[in-house]
């Protein structure tokens, strides 16, 4: 079974992201003064949202973002057939709380918003993709600018001289001008993996999961090393599982903040679970017609699996896929 891009959680943006002329000052200028131009707005790590008819959209014109508030940096995200789009960073402190009247609500009500712009809605990126609360290919933008956007709160000073760096490259270096160093945005690398026995996979949940969640164990990739070599220590060190073979899936953009998933499937390679209790609250193995019904809401116990924005979702549909064969 073969996966497209759209069938993943973030995946799926349709711009053409120009990175060929991101050295372009006047094809950047040229872009940004189109009259299509559209911008996303972030603030807080949030996009802000505007109703267009009925529902909601996250991409304004460029000319009404910008006055938003004071910009931090601008980014050029890509163009498509609806015009260029870009991304735009406001200051933390142009968003306020603002608490719930609602003396009813037994949940926290605090919410951010514009206070110059109150029809404007700020929502967290997470949930909107969890209730499909977008277009898809409108969150796979978002995601790519939650990304650079946080490249850019997160690196004004030059970790090599610590003096203060600029934006380049239509946002996507940012250069500092006291000793020349450039610097590019990164992608952290994180291995996903459903280890399987035959019709068991082997399911883990932190203490942070949603009651009753269990999903596929992952880690960071370390430095020289392979994506299969850290599907095997992420397993050994979390479950004490001795992992054999290691084949790719599919693979995810992450933006909390800026990292990749790689789903893998693994071949366990012994059965007793040694849990590292600092990183798993549980972990056990699931035949495929218990994930079945964790996966159709019917578990006895109320397990359940991730949400399909998550690409263990994916990894675990593909599995019991290939049980069915």
């Amino acid at each position: 079974m073969s996966f497209h891009d759209l069938d993943i959680g973030f995946a799926g943006n349709p711009l053409d992201r120009l990175s060929q002329a991101r050295e372009d000052s006047r094809l950047l200028a040229g872009l940004a003064a189109a009259p299509d131009a559209r911008a996303v707005a972030f603030v807080q790590s949030m996009p802000v949202l505007r109703l267009a008819g009925e529902t909601l959209s996250s991409l304004h014109p460029l000319a009404a973002a910008r006055a938003f508030g004071a910009i931090r940096e601008e980014v050029l995200l890509g163009r498509d057939g609806n015009g260029p789009a870009f991304a735009l960073l406001l200051p933390d402190d142009a968003a306020q709380a603002e608490e719930s009247t609602d003396a009813g609500a037994f949940v926290d009500q605090r919410r951010l918003i514009l206070p110059a712009f109150p029809a404007l809605q700020i929502r967290d990126l997470r949930p909107l993709a969890n209730k499909a609360a977008l277009p898809r290919a409108e969150i796979a933008l978002l995601a790519q600018a939650k990304a650079i956007l946080h490249f850019h709160a997160h690196h004004p000073f030059c970790p090599r001289c610590g003096a203060p760096t600029h934006s380049a490259q239509g946002g996507w270096r940012r250069d500092c001008p006291a000793c020349g160093a450039r610097h590019f945005p990164r992608a952290d690398p994180v291995a996903i993996m459903n280890v399987v026995d035959g019709d068991f996979c082997l399911l883990g949940r932190q203490k942070i999961f949603p009651e009753g969640m269990y999903s596929c164990l992952a880690g960071f990739v370390e430095g020289g090393e392979t994506f299969e070599e850290a599907v095997r220590r992420e397993v050994m060190e979390e479950a004490g599982i001795r992992v054999g073979a290691v084949r790719y899936v599919a693979s995810q953009p992450w933006p909390f903040p800026a990292s990749i998933m790689v789903g893998c499937e693994a071949q366990a390679l012994s059965r007793e679970i040694a849990i590292d209790r600092a990183e798993l609250e549980d972990c056990r193995w699931f035949g495929r017609a218990e994930v079945l019904a964790m996966f159709e809401g019917r578990h006895q116990q109320g397990f359940f699996t991730p949400n399909p924005i998550a690409i263990a979702h994916t990894l675990l549909q593909h599995w019991l896929d290939e049980g069915r064969r």
